[in-house]
């Protein structure tokens, strides 16, 4: 049965994750382990409701349904079709 792996596609932190993993001399996946432990610690997992009171203090008051009306009207105004490539 083979080990569960872990796909990392960032050069910088496969380079990272080597050079941690020689210098404290400890397999790779130890290194990665620990640092998503410290991640999650430092992040903790917010309720569905906090994360949607969140994002409405973010964007309050940013965009409205006016604004979108405006911008819509703006882009159908200026849109012009485009002729094609000439052949």
């Amino acid at each position: 049965m083979t080990a569960p792996q872990l796909s990392v596609r960032s050069a910088r932190a496969r380079d990272l994750a080597h050079k941690l993993s020689q210098r404290e001399k400890r397999p790779i996946h130890a290194i990665v382990e620990d640092a998503l432990t410290e991640y999650a610690k430092r992040h903790p997992e917010e309720s569905a409701a906090n994360f949607l009171r969140r994002m409405r203090s973010i964007g309050a008051g940013v965009v409205t349904d006016d604004d979108l009306t405006d911008l819509e009207a703006s882009i159908d105004q200026n849109r012009k079709p485009h002729k094609g490539i000439d052949l």
